[in-house]
């Protein structure tokens, strides 16, 4: 037997020795992909590639492109791969914490939309990925006079904590308990829909009623209004009394659980006490006069619920609602049919127009470039500045009503705009291409208003996947 186990403790020894030579040898293979984004945003070697929340794979180098674009290599796990050409890589943030938190997250294609698969080493497309945005991209975006606003938010939570900042940090341990216990007491609420239904309608009631008392509603708010201010007068004690509270609850706790034994205890003295209570009619008669005297009041207060007159109550206002949910969610009888609602022909239009939206990405840069051109115009050479001005016209804005030669009628463009065609008095497109004017550019590709750099950069085809045609430039050099 001993020799036995030797032998089986031999033959483990060697398969952990070969395991370790084919883990040391690279056995497994390897899948990579380099995404091209538009920016790193802080992206470092060995964050997290993900699925769905899972883990993917990890990034492996960061590499800059000739265009000045971010090259982010990533090393995807052989479950996920091999990757679609239609995958959308995210880069995305773990949280506000940190800086160089980020992680990319793959939204892989579903069914027909996969297309070809990436093979080892190749990359995906700059319209593909997405690039973070920061929050400083955010402040950006907003004019000078909400960054104001904003930052005089701030400067009131400055002063709000002035000298209270750990008895404010010490309120938040409770905020936690706090939801936990409002998540019960709402479940409580709607395990039982009918007492639900019957507490809303008594709500309504009441509020219907207290309406009929406006006005004595208002002065109650207004004292109650004074009252609070000179609670908040004495911040001072009411802080020191709030940061009792808790040493004095955690007493009641005790005092509570001894009180149940004492109320066993009163029971005597309750028993003793209902021929006294019985004395007590003449005061309990007094009350009800109060009570009954207080009834106008409350009946003012229905005025709030409901009021004669449209659209100037709470009930009309409740009752608004339900057919602008409707309209929002459908279904709806337009027209003879029924039809979904706003909402879901919105989201629907957005899906379908997915395709003109991507169709017209690439001409960002000509739409940028227009805003740029209303700060500054033209560059500088050897030669000192220097600009170049196009000027494109079409059927729509050159006609005779503006006092423009009409552009549907080339006798009359040639004549008033080149002053004639020449001694043949042509009107063919050769004759206003000789004339200097370039006509039919209807397919212009983004870029084409630039000249090449000499890189062949514009205009920009995505490599011949946008439908345009880049040889319709402006003429010149």
């Amino acid at each position: 037997m001993k020799r036995v186990g030797r032998v089986v403790a031999l033959l483990a020894l060697v398969v952990a020795i070969i395991a370790v030579v084919v883990v040391l040898m690279g056995g497994g293979e390897s899948y990579r992909v380099t995404a091209n984004f538009q920016n790193a945003s802080q992206l470092v070697n060995g964050n997290l590639v993900e699925v769905a929340g899972v883990k993917a794979g990890t990034i492996k180098s960061i590499e800059l492109a000739d265009d000045g674009t971010a090259l982010v290599e990533m090393d995807i796990s052989s479950e996920y791969a091999p990757l679609s050409e239609n995958t959308v890589a995210v880069i995305r943030s773990q949280g506000l914490a940190g800086v160089a938190n980020r992680y990319v997250q793959l939204n892989m294609p579903e069914g027909d939309r996969q297309g070809k698969m990436l093979e080892d080493g190749d990359t995906l497309k700059l319209s593909n990925t997405i690039s973070e945005v920061d929050l400083d991209q955010l402040f950006n975006a907003l004019n000078k006079g909400t960054i104001g606003d904003l930052k005089n938010v701030v400067k009131g939570f400055e002063v709000a904590n002035a000298g209270v900042g750990p008895q404010t940090n010490k309120s938040f341990e409770y905020l936690n308990p706090f939801l936990s216990t409002s998540r019960n007491v709402l479940s409580e609420l709607s395990s039982d829909d009918a007492r639900l239904d019957r507490f809303i309608v008594d709500a309504a009631t009441l509020s219907e009623t207290l309406a009929d008392r406006s006005s004595d509603l208002t002065g109650f708010v207004r004292n109650s209004d004074q009252a609070l201010g000179a609670i908040a007068a004495e911040n001072v004690a009411l802080t020191e009394t709030l940061s009792k509270l808790p040493d004095f609850m955690r007493n009641f706790n005790t005092t509570g659980v001894n009180l149940r034994a004492t109320l066993d205890d009163l029971d005597p003295l309750v028993d003793a006490s209902i021929p006294v209570a019985r004395k007590l009619k003449p005061f309990t008669a007094a009350l009800r006069g109060f009570a009954i005297d207080a009834v106008p009041t409350v009946r003012r207060l229905d005025a709030i619920i409901r009021r004669p007159g449209a659209n100037n109550d709470l009930t009309e206002l409740t009752r608004l609602q339900v057919p602008l949910a409707n309209i929002a969610t459908g279904m709806v009888q337009r027209n003879g049919e029924s039809r979904p609602g706003a909402l879901p022909v919105s989201t629907q239009a957005l899906r379908r127009g997915l395709k003109q939206l991507a169709f017209f990405r690439p001409y960002t840069t000509d739409l940028v470039a227009w805003f740029d051109d209303f700060g500054h115009s033209g560059v500088y050479d050897a030669n000192g500045g220097i600009g170049r001005i196009s000027t494109t016209f079409n059927a729509f804005t050159i006609s005779p009503a503006t006092g423009l030669p009409d552009l549907l009628n080339p006798d009359s463009l040639i004549s008033t705009v080149l002053g004639g065609a020449g001694g043949g008095g042509s009107s063919s497109p050769a004759a206003l291409i000789a004339n200097g004017l370039t006509v039919d550019q209807l397919e212009r590709c983004p870029g084409s208003n630039e000249r090449d750099p000499g890189d062949g950069s514009t205009p920009f085809t995505d490599d011949g996947a946008l439908d345009c045609d880049p040889s319709q430039v402006p003429p010149g050099p």
